[in-house]
């Protein structure tokens, strides 16, 4: 049981907490994301091999073994690539990555970011892999694709995904 003092110390730090708790500003609203690009023509071979080969010469300068998946925006596979010694796991993983992206339009990362933030519902979404590494092929503001990696951590699995994309830019 409580003694009195102990009591109405208790009350004070409790009715101090609520009032604080009462007259904290409200977070301001979040502004809408900006549409997602509109899909366009699937990415092209020669394109597709010009990002796998972009991805592979980053990860081994890196000494990353990874596997590599390019997929056009239904999330059907055009090209793949894994370097010698990849775990046999980051294949699935890989092309779950770039459907991933392709299908929701979204990299990855942003969706392993909602999660990591409470929005769980994506985990409930057989058809998605919210982990970093997948990443969309925007061409002339439309998606024709969408690149993914496995292999390493997520994060350095984005990085490649991100060298491979930096690629078209040259």
């Amino acid at each position: 049981m409580f003694k009195a003092p102990a009591l109405a110390l208790f009350l004070a730090v409790a009715a101090g907490s609520a009032s604080v708790a009462q007259t904290t500003a409200p977070t301001a609203p979040t502004m809408p994301a900006a549409p997602a690009p509109p899909y366009g023509e699937p990415v092209p071979l020669e394109t597709a091999q010009g990002l796998l080969d972009a991805a592979l010469d980053h990860a081994r300068e890196n000494g990353w073994r990874v596997a590599v998946a390019i997929v056009e925006p239904s999330g059907e596979l055009v090209a793949f690539a894994r370097l010698d010694d990849t775990q046999y796991g980051s294949i699935h993983v890989a092309q779950r990555k770039a459907t991933t992206a392709a299908r929701y339009r979204i990299p990855t990362l942003t969706m392993e970011e909602r999660v990591l933030a409470g929005r769980i519902v994506s985990l409930a979404n057989e058809d998605t892999l919210p982990i970093a590494g997948g990443r969309p092929i925007v061409i002339e503001g439309r998606i024709v694709g969408a690149i993914g990696v496995s292999g390493v951590t997520s994060t350095q699995d984005d990085e490649v995904a991100l060298a491979a994309l930096a690629s078209l830019q040259d």
